[in-house]
């Protein structure tokens, strides 16, 4: 606009005209310095809450509840200084209880924290305690049993390591001259040094307990018995092969349903020709968690992350897939493929903007969400169609009241803030994160997916990186396997040493009843 030549028509003063002037540029220094100062402060707010989230997770607790790690290695450290000062205290106490040669009464009994009794299962070993003499030491007579006090202590016998001898007698007919010997049962590893158990054990130690295989090296080295890393490696490898057929069964059975979980892991992967690692990916599958199908976890080791890996995996599969919003998975929804948003991805936004600088409107958001949260608490052992009946009444309106708050607290934020962003992540993928309500067998999040890849990440600081892609696939077979007997309430070692045993000479017509899936029970209203 050109103020001067629109002046002019007024036929002002010369003076009146130059201040006027001057007032308008005025007025357009300041639009424009506060447009800047606006942009500076939502640049400063972004910098303030990237600044508080990198602190929190370089100083802080990761988890969004309690403190993990550190809080753990603390707790550890203080209950062993207040044993060791107990200890000494109880020392102290019998010295001077010596010294003054009090007479002799009955140690008094430590009160007690209602320590859970010892699991039933377990051997016992008795051990009788009987008095030097049964005659009373004032009068002589003898004495009468009246009760008995019984204490128990828990002890363990560490890796002991024995020998399996086989003899098979030869027995000769000197008619036929023939000689005839019981045959020698077929083995996961023909003529192999190792039995079924210790073939589990160096699995369950490195896959579960994520122990390297140089440690068990070690522990096998105290009882003067050679394991050498090179053997393992070739057990692990003669595993992952002999376990592959479950594996094949366990997908058709995870496919088989119409709910599942989906997420991924990066893994290092050695690349010999540069000399370095390379990264690739383990896709994570579940089954439904609020479903009647047994818990299936299952993992899939591709040398990427790009889509066409999931895509492959679930071709032909037709259901509700839970993901979060990683762009890989968008070509796998729709058509036969609908999608479940993650509520704990959209919880966290608000969980980390709080954190950052104590937003009340993060407050309120996680808040609305923390309600969602304790009507699924509540929901959590009741049939799917008393789930639904919750939802529908409580949960439903919650989730509408809090998209129109969402929407109309928007307004109001700035364009770019972290508040924006959050809540522009809750809004773009609304229906998805609304649409469990619908149902009583969806799931609110993508937690139980992120739960079994957790060991996964543990695993990864000891074992480094997988040698090769056929390495790693081995490995994810042995992984799911493992991680699916331990969701279906198996002792891992015992069902892999069972399994182990019987798998060289079980027919192929049976193989589910090798599977370590137990049909879940259902639910009562």
């Amino acid at each position: 606009m050109d103020f001067a030549a629109e002046l002019t028509a007024f036929d002002l003063p010369p003076a009146l005209a130059q201040q006027v002037q001057r007032w308008v540029a005025q007025a357009a220094d300041v639009a424009r310095l506060e447009a800047e100062l606006k942009l500076s402060k939502l640049k400063i707010e972004a910098l303030v809450h990237e600044i508080a989230t990198l602190k929190r997770l370089r100083f802080g607790a990761r988890s969004e509840t309690l403190p993990a790690g550190m809080k753990d290695l603390f707790d550890e450290t203080l209950a062993a200084d207040l044993a060791a000062c107990e200890a000494r205290l109880e020392a102290l106490r019998d010295a001077a209880a010596s010294e003054a040669e009090a007479s002799p009464k009955a140690p008094p009994e430590r009160p007690r924290a209602g320590r859970p009794p010892l699991p039933a299962h377990l051997e016992r070993i008795e051990h009788r305690h009987e008095p030097e003499s049964c005659s009373c030491a004032a009068c002589g007579q003898d004495l009468v049993k009246i009760g008995e006090d019984v204490s128990e202590q828990l002890d363990i016998i560490p890796a002991k390591f024995f020998v399996h001898r086989h003899i098979r007698p030869q027995y000769a007919c000197r008619h036929c001259e023939t000689v005839s010997t019981a045959p020698v049962p077929a083995a996961v590893i023909d003529g192999g040094l190792a039995a079924p158990g210790l073939l589990a054990w160096v699995t369950v130690s490195k896959f579960v307990d994520h122990l390297p295989l140089y440690r068990l090296e070690q522990i096998a080295r105290r009882s003067e018995v050679a394991l050498p890393r090179s053997t393992q490696s070739e057990w692990i490898g003669r595993i992952g092969v002999a376990l592959s057929p479950l594996y094949a069964r366990l997908v058709e059975h995870l496919l088989a349903g119409t709910v599942l979980h989906a997420d991924e892991t990066p893994v290092e992967q050695l690349d010999p020709g540069r000399g370095k690692t390379k990264r690739a990916y383990l896709w994570a599958y579940r089954s439904n968690t609020l479903g009647a199908d047994p818990p299936i976890i299952l993992f899939d080791y591709q040398p990427g992350r790009g889509g066409q890996y999931p895509q492959a995996f679930l071709k032909g599969w037709k259901g509700m897939l839970m993901v979060d919003d990683y762009a890989g998975y968008k070509a796998l929804l729709g058509g036969d493929i609908g999608e479940l948003a993650c509520m704990a991805h959209a919880r966290r936004k608000y969980f980390e903007l709080h954190q950052a600088n104590k937003s009340p409107v993060a407050a309120e958001a996680l808040r609305r969400i923390g309600e969602l949260y304790a009507l699924e608490e509540q929901a959590r052992d009741v049939s799917i169609e008393a789930r639904a009946e919750l939802r529908a009444q409580y949960a439903r309106p919650r989730l509408e009241a809090m998209y129109l708050w969402l929407v109309q607290t928007r307004k109001t934020v700035a364009d770019g803030a972290a508040l924006a962003r959050a809540i522009d992540y809750s809004l773009k993928r609304w229906p998805a994160l609304a649409r469990y309500a619908s149902r009583g067998d969806w799931p609110i999040d993508n937690n139980p997916i992120e739960n079994a890849i957790r060991p996964i990440a543990l695993g990864k600081k000891n074992w480094m990186f997988a040698g090769s892609e056929a390495a790693g696939k081995r490995a994810a077979v042995i992984q799911s396997l493992l991680a699916t007997a331990r969701a279906n309430g198996f002792e891992p070692l015992a069902w892999l040493s069972d399994t182990l045993e019987k798998l060289p000479a079980w027919p192929n017509s049976r193989i589910d009843e090798l599977l370590p899936i137990r049909k879940k029970e259902s639910a009562q209203a």
